[in-house]
């Protein structure tokens, strides 16, 4: 004989409404992360793109080099010229163009993989969400899901 199912209580509905705000919250954090994987991995792809088009490029050929806000300087392609790359915390370096597209090529990667991982983070809390807002909806209709415990979205 199996017991009847316990009811649900009032702070077993509090508990679960905080954890979907907590949901909510961690959700907005990850897209925003994933929103600057993305713009990173433009940059990159770009500052990619650029080198090897100077490698393509003439020697004396004018260039627009782009500093930021819509804004140019002139210049012009030198071939073999060193290429500064920003190793993180200020610090910059002088390297030769080859091991800055292969440095570049790297990133790519990481990011990459990193937008997988947390493309997969996303979903598995979207399904979260998705199975503790539809037991609240079954709570407030009156009429709890099948073997809904309030331990079955958890996975805190």
């Amino acid at each position: 004989m199996s017991a009847a199912p316990q009811p649900i209580t009032e702070e077993q509905v509090q508990q679960d409404l905080v954890r979907l705000d907590a949901y909510r919250g961690q959700l907005n954090a990850m897209v925003q992360q994933y929103q600057y994987l993305v713009s990173s991995r433009g940059d990159h792809i770009r500052a990619r793109e650029t080198l090897e088009g100077l490698d393509r490029t003439e020697a004396g050929s004018e260039l627009l080099v782009p500093v930021g806000g819509d804004a140019f300087l002139r210049g012009t392609a030198k071939k073999d010229e060193k290429v500064f790359l920003g190793l993180g915390a200020g610090v910059i370096v002088e390297l030769e163009r080859p091991k800055v597209s292969e440095i570049l090529a790297q990133r790519l990667q990481k990011i990459e993989q990193a937008s997988q991982d947390l493309e997969g983070q996303i979903r598995q809390l979207e399904d979260r969400i998705q199975m503790l807002t539809q037991r609240l909806d079954a709570i407030t209709r009156g009429a709890p899901g099948e073997g809904d415990s309030p331990d079955d979205v958890g996975g805190d």
